[in-house]
């Protein structure tokens, strides 16, 4: 194991951190609630949430991630905690957003839309 991997602690391969599942459900439920690609919720160094889908309009195209990040941007966070993501799986494009915000062992919970835990990662 390299000494960067050593660094982050681990993550389990299913949620059992109240806060985790809040954010899985958040991103499910706006997938739901809108039928786009994509859901996504992040929370913030302060605890905060907030969740987005995938926009398409005409002059304008947006990553659900790319969404939440910036409503949390635009709130005030200045570093992320955690993410979800449901339906469409994040392109490297949603990591580099997500990178973006400081965070020390972010836990990205990739989900399909049944909630199923297709991939957990650190960034």
């Amino acid at each position: 194991m390299s000494d960067a991997a050593a660094d982050k602690p681990s993550i389990p391969s299913h949620p059992s951190d109240p806060e985790d599942i809040k954010l899985i459900t958040l991103a499910r439920a706006a997938l739901a609630r809108t039928g786009a690609q994509q859901g996504a919720a992040v929370r913030d160094a302060d605890g905060r949430s907030y969740a987005a889908v995938s926009v398409d309009l005409v002059h304008l195209q947006l990553s659900a991630v790319a969404a939440a990040v910036a409503m949390a941007v635009s709130s005030g966070a200045e570093g992320l905690e955690a993410a979800a993501v449901a339906g469409k799986t994040p392109s490297a494009d949603d990591l580099d957003i997500l990178r973006d915000l400081p965070g020390s062992g972010v836990a990205l919970w990739s989900v399909n839309g049944q909630g199923q835990v297709i991939e957990v990662s650190q960034l």
